[in-house]
Formats: C-alpha cells, sequence, structure tokens
C-alpha cells in the first residue's frame, strides 16, 4: 500500500484578509475518489468563503493542529509565526521577483527546513501556466471598470461585487443597467482580457476592430479588445512580430497614445515587461484631448506603463482619482476633470466561491497527479523554490535578495 498522504488546508493569514480556498468542500471529495492514499484536513476560518459548516456536512475533519500534516496548502503568503519546519507548503509566495516584503518570509522558510512550491511556477514543460486566477482578476475587474463609470456619471449604480454571492448576481445587476454612447478599451489577449471580455459580453455591446474604435464615432456603447501589434512598433520600422516583441521589447516604441484621445474607459488586461514601453506618458494626461476618464488597471503594474497607477487599492476602497496635471493622487468621483482608477491587485478575492472553485479544478486536473504520485514532466521541480534548507537551482539567483541586509519594506 502507497503511504498516506495528509494534507492541511490553511487559513489564510495575510492582510488584508483573502477569503479564497485552494481545496473547496466538492473538490476535496473529488481528491478522495481519485488518490485513496490522501486525507485532507481543514484548518477552520470564519472569513473563508466556504464555511466550516460546509466542509463538516461534506465529512471533513476540520482541526487547528496542522503538525501531523505533510502537506500544507494555501492561497496567499503565510504568516511567519505560523510556519511548521521541515513540511510541504504551496502557496503564492512572491519572493520569485526579489520582492523586499516577503524577503523575511523566504529567509525563514529556508531556516526552518521548508519545501516551498509556487502555484506561479507550476507549468508544462512548454512554460504554460497550469493554475492561474487571471480569468477571475478579468472578470471582476470589468465589472469594477462599469460600475466606476456609473459612480463617476451618477448614470446607473452598481453594488460591490464582493457584496455579491458570485459571478452570476453581479452579471443580473450588470444587465439592468444601460450605457450611454461611450467607448470602451480592452488591452490584453490571454486569460485576463478573456475575462473581462466575458463580463463585458453581458451587455451586449458592439464590437468594434481598432481601426473602426479610432476613426468612427457611435451612437451607441462599443468595445475593442486589442493585442500588441496595435498599441507597438518597431522602432527600426520592421513589420510587429509578437515572439520578437516578447523576447526583445525594449526594440519597440508606444503607438498608445492615439487611443488616450478617443478612449472613455480604459480596462488594461495585458502583461507588461518592465524592458517593454510604457503605455501612456505623464505629459500625455496633460492633453486637451485626452479623454480617458476612468482606468481599471487589473494588470496593477505600479511604477509601470500607466502612470496614474500610484499604488494599488483595496477591495474596501477601490477607487482614487489621479490629476491629470500634476500626477498627484485626489479623492475620487470629485473633479471630472481627473481620472479614476481601480488598481486593486488581488480582483479574484471579490468572487472568492466562483474562483476558488476554479482553481481547485485546476489543481486536480494539472497538478495533484504529480504532488501525489509520479512526476514525469518536472512539473513539481519547476516550481519548488526552496528544499533541503536552501534555495533549488532554478532560484538560486535569489541569493543575494536574501543576504541582503538593506531594510526590509512591509
Amino acid at each position: 500500500m502507497r503511504n498516506r498522504i495528509r494534507v492541511g488546508v490553511l487559513r489564510e493569514t495575510k492582510n488584508p484578509p483573502d477569503r479564497r480556498v485552494a481545496i473547496p468542500p466538492l473538490t476535496g471529495l473529488k481528491i478522495f475518489n481519485k488518490y485513496a492514499n490522501v486525507s485532507i484536513f481543514i484548518q477552520p476560518s470564519d472569513i473563508r468563503c466556504f464555511t466550516d459548516a460546509e466542509y463538516r456536512e461534506q465529512g471533513y475533519f476540520l482541526t487547528e493542529d496542522l503538525r501531523e500534516c505533510d502537506i500544507l496548502i494555501g492561497v496567499k503568503e503565510v504568516s511567519i509565526p505560523t510556519l511548521i519546519p521541515n513540511k510541504t507548503y504551496i502557496f503564492f509566495s512572491h519572493t520569485a521577483k526579489k520582492q523586499s516584503y516577503n524577503k523575511e518570509l523566504l529567509r525563514q522558510i529556508i531556516k526552518r527546513n521548508i519545501t516551498l512550491i509556487d502555484y506561479e511556477y507550476l507549468t508544462t514543460p512548454e512554460n504554460k501556466r497550469l493554475v492561474a486566477f487571471g480569468h477571475w482578476a478579468g472578470v471582476v475587474g470589468a465589472y469594477k471598470a462599469l460600475r466606476a463609470r456609473g459612480m463617476r456619471t451618477d448614470f446607473y449604480d452598481l453594488p460591490p461585487a464582493s457584496s455579491c454571492k458570485d459571478m452570476a448576481e453581479i452579471y443580473d445587476y450588470l444587465k439592468t443597467i444601460q450605457l450611454k454612447p461611450i467607448k470602451i478599451l480592452v488591452t490584453g489577449g490571454g486569460r485576463v482580457a478573456m475575462g473581462a471580455m466575458q463580463t463585458i459580453r453581458t451587455l451586449n455591446l458592439k464590437e468594434v476592430s481598432s481601426e473602426e474604435f479610432l476613426s468612427k464615432e457611435y451612437d451607441i456603447p462599443v468595445v475593442c479588445r486589442i493585442d500588441p501589434d496595435q498599441y507597438v512598433e518597431r522602432k527600426d520600422g520592421a513589420d510587429f512580430d509578437l515572439e520578437d516583441f516578447y523576447r526583445y521589447p525594449e526594440l519597440y516604441r508606444s503607438t498608445f497614445n492615439k487611443f488616450t484621445k478617443v478612449t472613455d474607459l480604459f480596462i488594461a488586461c495585458h502583461y507588461w515587461d518592465p524592458k517593454a514601453p510604457k503605455f501612456i506618458e505623464p505629459e500625455d494626461y496633460k492633453n486637451e484631448d485626452f479623454k480617458i476618464s476612468v482606468i481599471a488597471d487589473v494588470s496593477c503594474d505600479i511604477n509601470g506603463p500607466i502612470p496614474s497607477t500610484l499604488r494599488a487599492s483595496t477591495i474596501a476602497s477601490s477607487f482614487y482619482g489621479y490629476d491629470r496635471f500634476s500626477g498627484e493622487e485626489t479623492i475620487p468621483f470629485v473633479d471630472k476633470r481627473n481620472v479614476t482608477v481601480m488598481a486593486v491587485d488581488n480582483l479574484p478575492g471579490e468572487l472568492p466561491r466562483d474562483s476558488s472553485i476554479d482553481f481547485g479544478k485546476a489543481l486536480c486536473e494539472n497538478v495533484y497527479g504529480a504532488l501525489f504520485g509520479n512526476d514525469p514532466d518536472k512539473i513539481i521541480e519547476r516550481a519548488t523554490i526552496a528544499k533541503n534548507g536552501k534555495l533549488t537551482p532554478k532560484f538560486a539567483y535569489l541569493q543575494d535578495y536574501l543576504e541582503d541586509e538593506d531594510e526590509v519594506k512591509v
């Protein structure tokens, strides 16, 4: 008989609180059916989107003490005081890009001989991510963009996504509104952008090409989604090539400024490389023909391609204003000359049940076979940042980051 594997589902400890969970009740039952040697223990939580009672109803054992578990699974970073030595942890650690605020977390993981597997690096051999919340960031981000437009114009009112039970409820609310003739622009072509387009399509808006978006006026609301070939170009005038842009983004310059003159609502869902050109420059906001009134930066790159994204906002306080002329943050919805910014960096947390079910399903289908059994494609190995008290070879570049004694920002 194969060795028993005990999995502990962690209570989320990051602040502000996150209500998502990697193993919803019904997903756990599928794990039991597929892997007879796996048992699951649930740490109680009064904030989790699935209640303790829901887990008990399905027969789970709830316990505060997870020290007997082999694998501990969460969503966001784990509080340092709660780390249990010599265990395997799986969560989004936000350490592999040398994030200063999580330096001590990684130090303590290594010190305590913890094996750290990071969701972000669970990929196929072709480097395609196997699990992600990106789709739900787009779903919620587009809804919040439309909510901001309603609040700014006083033309309609939508409740916060976080007050809704699930995606079906927010879509029911969307179906009650009518937009005035505006132009909505979405950047990106991945999971995030497709999630945003799914939300926007509940309004049955006319979808137009970038050429039509730039050149035509409409007496109805329209939406346009654009890929990089429509907002950057090669500096040397060579033809655009997507693979070339991803490999050598520094060889390109932005052509996005033309969209600022015709767009009312901008939903940014693109991936951005720091070597790539910025979409907008601070001076662009000062132009008389700058038309964008709401920017929903779903990608939320601070100091990135969109200067008005001064900081991340929160689920509780999702919007802030940006003074187009001073470049400073202002109170939202007060001065119509300012840009309204939405830059929440944990958007899927506003639809925790839907996003948790989707995430748990992806883990079941793509990861648990490698985690609980054989791993011929090295899925777990590629995502393991620390093991046996040291960084793994793939993440050895983090050693100087760990040894840097500069003050850690929290």
